[in-house]
């Protein structure tokens, strides 16, 4: 059988950039194209040579209609509103479309869950094999233990991340209210700032750090009278990423359409 034929959206970014190396490295996959943003200078540009290399004879373009049309697979991290447009023209071409993307509104997920119906979509706010363990026993622990426990989500990233909280420690902050029973909506705190008063109970607090060159860490700290619970996960190589979102992409080729996540492809 055909390798897949994978296009990678964003590529002139570094997340962009680790994930077109990771599919060329593939034995498993094509790269058939990579995009870019209309007016960026790498359109027109032979990736190979775009990312400081030898030619490789593929050509980045802005187009990303005529790119997708004969792609098995799309990965996209992007931004909330590209990965929604991209979401339109997967659908259309029935191709598996993962997103890394993060920071998307009500809106937004609306219509991905509406192109959903057309090609599977596989959206994780982070697709690392550690990261996705980790959610799994937040939940299990918030389940274990009562609203007496506080839970708070600490995350820190570089300095050029845009979002906050992140994607990640949404995941684990839903992880954690669904283990209490609840939608992470009825239980989160927004940040805090001067005289907050005394801490509800029962409520998951989120706090951001961004600086130099963080990759990514998360913390999930529960926290009760003379003792605290702590669940971490450090990333030092976003090629973790990236090498997640190709497993997703490969592991779609046979699912019909729907929103999946990391957990289905992990078989969490």
């Amino acid at each position: 059988m055909e390798k897949p034929g994978i296009v990678v959206t964003g590529v002139s970014g570094r997340m962009g950039q680790m994930l077109a190396r990771i599919v060329l490295a593939s034995d498993k996959a094509r790269l058939v194209g990579v995009t870019v943003r209309p007016g960026n200078p790498w359109a027109g540009r032979d990736l190979g040579e775009a990312m400081g290399g030898p030619a490789i004879g593929l050509t980045v373009t802005d187009d990303p209609v005529q790119a997708i049309a004969s792609a098995q697979a799309v990965i996209d991290f992007t931004t909330p509103d590209t990965s929604v447009a991209i979401a339109e023209l997967t659908a259309q071409a029935r191709a598996v479309h993962v997103i890394g993307t993060t920071g998307f509104e009500p809106a937004h997920l609306a219509k991905l869950k509406a192109a959903a119906r057309h090609a599977p979509i596989i959206r994780a706010g982070n697709m690392s094999l550690g990261v996705n363990l980790l959610v799994g026993l937040t939940r299990r622990v918030a389940a274990a233990l009562g609203e007496d426990w506080d839970i708070e989500v600490v995350e820190a990233h570089h300095n050029r991340k845009v979002d906050a909280p992140s994607g990640t420690a949404l995941m684990l902050g839903e992880a954690a209210a669904n283990g209490r029973g609840h939608p992470l909506e009825d239980l989160r705190t927004p940040a805090r700032e001067g005289i907050t008063g005394a801490r509800q109970q029962g409520t998951i607090g989120f706090s951001a750090i961004r600086g130099g060159d963080v990759v990514g860490e998360h913390d999930v700290i529960f926290a009760a009278a003379g003792e605290r619970v702590v669940l971490r996960h450090l990333a030092t190589d976003r090629a973790i990423f990236a090498r997640g979102a190709l497993q997703a992409a490969l592991w779609g080729q046979d699912k019909g359409p729907g929103e999946y996540d990391m957990a289905d492809v992990l078989g969490l």
